[in-house]
């Protein structure tokens, strides 16, 4: 059983930094998709950004140049460098982990099986 737990989240002005940890066991890190999704209240949980097992990474177009996902497999676990942070960002984020199965890895919550209780982040002034 795949097992993730966030931590990292918290409060933030506009254009400050944020980095974002899951710890992640119960896996294969070689075999998984891992990736950070958010979601508000009244929205659908949306795709931040996904790193398969040969470390190719994706982002959703509101944050390409922000964050950064990276992956520690010495430590297990997953990060999210959160650049320039903007009140849009204001979310709860999750670290999700799915089997891959093809080439890709997809930034849709609706393929991740495995998922973190989440962790916070707002973003205000």
């Amino acid at each position: 059983q795949v097992h993730l737990v966030e931590s990292g989240g918290g409060s933030m002005q506009p254009g400050g930094s944020l980095r974002l940890s899951c710890a992640v066991s119960g896996y294969s890190h070689s075999t998984y998709c891992m990736g950070w999704f958010r979601e508000v209240p009244g929205k659908e949980r949306e795709g931040v950004a996904i790193i398969d097992r040969t470390r190719n990474t994706m982002y959703a177009d509101f944050v390409k140049g922000r964050f950064t996902i990276s992956q520690d497999n010495a430590k297990d676990t997953l990060y999210l460098q959160m650049n320039s942070l903007k009140a849009e960002d204001t979310a709860m984020y999750y670290c999700a982990a799915a089997p891959q199965y093809g080439l890709f890895c997809p930034l849709a919550s609706a393929a991740y099986n495995y998922w973190g209780q989440g962790t916070q982040v707002t973003v205000s002034s």
